[in-house]
């Protein structure tokens, strides 16, 4: 709230000096400053000083009046006060709706700048739509309305990534608003919407992916990366989240901790296990006893990790990816009984009766008959876990006798 202290004198200085502010820093071209000014999400003592004074002296239009060049800005300067004044009195949906008007008056004047000099004023400006908008949802379900700003926020940042989308030096900011409507999309679980951005960024001759921002890049990879684990294309989800956790900074371990999250189930249905020192630095210990049972071939234990960690894997949209691990963990029982017959009898090793493997799981406290089992053998020589055939009436799993067990291929995960 304002300080009971504070005098219109003061209050009118702050304001006049917010508006010396704004306006030096386009007249000189100080993206820096900008970026200051449109960061009300910051708590910044400056912008809280300035809401304080906005408060007390109600009407900065007058002030704005008084000279051309802050008049000239009034679209944008005039709902950034309302925004400011809101946002510390916390009606956030207010805030919003006048953030959003002084978001689109600035960018109507960035449009007109033949330099991209205000393109980092530009990415706050793009970040604190997103931010102001989550949090005007917040309110609005609180006080049990439709949350509708983050949708709105959407819409409002696609306008802005086509004022990016053209020829010259601000192009290279469309990366960086491509991944502020990711984080959107994501959030309203509206990930189909990626499409129309990813076509443009990846297929439009304006763009070259070298161009943009390291930063943005990773950002970028993470994202579609997650797309193609929904969409079950494992290698286009290794190759871009690799590349995410390749080049994000090593000293953000939150971030190696998110991209891992899904490259991680990524790296396990091609056959690579992560070793467990990563996933303990990581805190990924969900994914333990998921590879511990890779490794022993323990359908059981998959099934109680999956179920112990369910709701977490279903956030996170890989439990479906994970479930389908049951194969893998067939495949290794499988070579597991093959080990221990070759070592009985290497002649006979490659012929594997149902029977045997019924009992395995039996030990493993899964009951399934000859005939489920003989179906899941069936699946797994299809699907190319095992070569070999099925001898139907002798109930055998007939094993090749070169490289019975094909391996999956892939890169392993850096520790």
């Amino acid at each position: 709230m304002a300080s009971a202290y504070l005098s219109m004198g003061e209050a009118h200085r702050r304001i006049t000096d917010f508006l010396n502010r704004f306006s030096d820093a386009v007249s000189s071209q100080d993206a820096k400053s900008l970026c200051l000014i449109f960061s009300i999400s910051s708590n910044s003592s400056f912008l809280l000083s300035l809401s304080d004074a906005l408060i007390t002296f109600q009407d900065a239009s007058r002030v704005m009046r008084q000279a051309d060049r802050y008049s000239q800005y009034a679209d944008i300067l005039l709902p950034l006060f309302r925004a400011l004044q809101s946002y510390r009195l916390k009606n956030l949906v207010e805030s919003y709706q006048a953030f959003e008007k002084a978001a689109n008056a600035f960018t109507q004047e960035f449009r007109n700048w033949e330099s991209a000099w205000a393109l980092e004023a530009l990415y706050v400006i793009a970040y604190e739509t997103r931010i102001l908008a989550e949090r005007a949802d917040r309110e609005l379900a609180s006080n049990g309305k439709t949350p509708e700003k983050l949708k709105g926020a959407g819409s409002f940042l696609m306008k802005v990534f086509g004022v990016l989308a053209g020829k010259g030096s601000k192009r290279v900011g469309a990366l960086y608003v491509t991944c502020q409507l990711f984080k959107i999309y994501f959030n309203l679980g509206t990930v189909h919407l990626c499409k129309s951005v990813t076509r443009s960024i990846e297929t439009a001759r304006i763009f070259d992916f070298k161009e943009f921002p390291l930063r943005d890049k990773v950002t970028y990879m993470y994202y579609t990366g997650r797309l193609e684990v929904y969409n079950e294309n494992f290698s286009a989800a290794d190759h871009k989240l690799s590349y995410a956790l390749n080049h994000c900074n090593p000293r953000k371990e939150r971030n190696i901790r998110m991209i891992l999250k899904y490259l991680i189930p990524v790296k396990v249905s091609i056959g690579i296990l992560p070793k467990t020192s990563l996933l303990e630095k990581y805190n990924l210990t969900e994914y333990n006893n998921i590879v511990l049972a890779l490794r022993r071939g323990d359908l059981r234990l998959l099934r109680c990790a999956l179920q112990e960690h369910e709701d977490q894997f279903l956030r996170s949209g890989v439990y479906l990816v994970l479930e389908k691990l049951e194969l893998q963990v067939y495949q290794r029982l499988l070579k597991k009984i093959y080990i221990i017959q070759k070592l009985k009898d290497q002649n006979k090793a490659h012929q594997i009766k149902l029977d045997l493997i019924v009992r395995a799981l039996k030990w493993l406290e899964i009951d399934m008959d000859v005939d489920e089992v003989e179906c899941i053998m069936s699946i797994l020589i299809y699907k190319n876990f095992v070569k070999g055939y099925f001898a139907h009436k002798s109930k055998v799993v007939v094993l090749s006798k070169q490289d019975p067990f094909p391996r999956l291929t892939g890169k392993a995960v850096n520790s």
